[in-house]
Parts: structure tokens; sequence; C-alpha cells
């Protein structure tokens, strides 16, 4: 496999991320909705939020992976970030995911000031949680009907690494 190249997401790689998270196995380990529109990627890449970092990972200059970081704003939580990410169906299992938190982690340790970072999975994504733990996540709690997938309530895991 070529090797894999994280960068900064730009605003052409809307389609790319409207392809990945349209996809109906992204949509059951994310929460994005299906059917979610192009334009509102459009939109969402060209107006970047304060403190939110996003970071594409990229295998032959196509975009496979993203991954987003919002830092705390607020004065006593701006030690936090929450983290979120998405990996191309066909390239899961083949390090895309690891990349991305590999910088994330790098970024929140050596740049952002950033202590803690959490996130949430829903309890049946064991890949997903596999990738965390080998990054130092713990679970710290259950949350209970968390959210809709399919017309049924699934819990997901919180889940936060804290800087060694």
């Amino acid at each position: 496999m070529s090797e894999i190249v994280v960068r900064h997401v730009i605003p052409e790689d809307a389609a790319a991320l409207h392809r990945i998270y349209s996809q109906p196995d992204t949509q059951a380990g994310t929460l994005h909705l299906p059917h979610s529109s192009l334009q509102g990627w459009h939109t969402r890449l060209a107006t970047p939020q304060p403190h939110s970092y996003l970071l594409a990972a990229c295998i032959d200059d196509e975009v496979v992976g993203q991954s987003a970081l919002k830092v705390e704003e607020r004065p006593r939580r701006r030690h936090a970030a929450s983290l979120g990410m998405g990996v191309d169906a066909r390239y899961r299992q083949r390090g895309v995911g690891s990349a991305l938190m590999r910088e994330m982690v790098a970024m929140c340790d050596n740049w952002l000031q950033v202590s803690r970072m959490e996130l949430t999975v829903f309890v049946d994504n064991a890949p997903a949680i596999a990738l965390y733990q080998r990054f130092g996540f713990e679970i710290e709690g259950t949350a209970r009907g968390f959210a809709i997938r399919d017309g049924e309530l699934i819990d997901t895991y919180y889940m936060a690494r804290i800087k060694p």
C-alpha cells in the first residue's frame, strides 16, 4: 500500500468527505445522517470554526479519512478537546485511523496545550475502541441510548486520554 499522508483539510476536499460520510458503514459508526448535502460540506470547509482542526488522510492524493478536533473555549475547559473521525470503508484496518490519531495526539501534546482528549464511540464499534485504546484512551463511562441508529437507541462509551 502507498504511504499515508496526513495534511490539513482544504475546501477542495468537500466531495471526498461527502463521499466518505455518505457510506452506510461510516454513518453507522458516526453521528452523521444519511443524505447529507455536498453543499453542506462546501459550506463547512469554506467557513472554518474557531479552535477547530480538521485533518485529512490521503493515499495517492485521494482523501481516505478525516479527523476533527474541537478545543474547548470555556476558560476552565481549555485543556480539553473533543475528537471525531471517519475512514473510507475501502481503507479500514490499513493504518489510516492510526495515522490520523498519531497526528491529532501530537498536535494536542506538543502544540495546543490540550491535556485531555475526549470522544464518544458506539459500544459495538470494536475496531474503533481498540484503535483509541492503543493511543491511550480509556473508557470512562457508558451513555445509554445516546443516539439513534436505524430506528434504535444505541449506547456509546465516553472515552478520554489524559496526556501522560
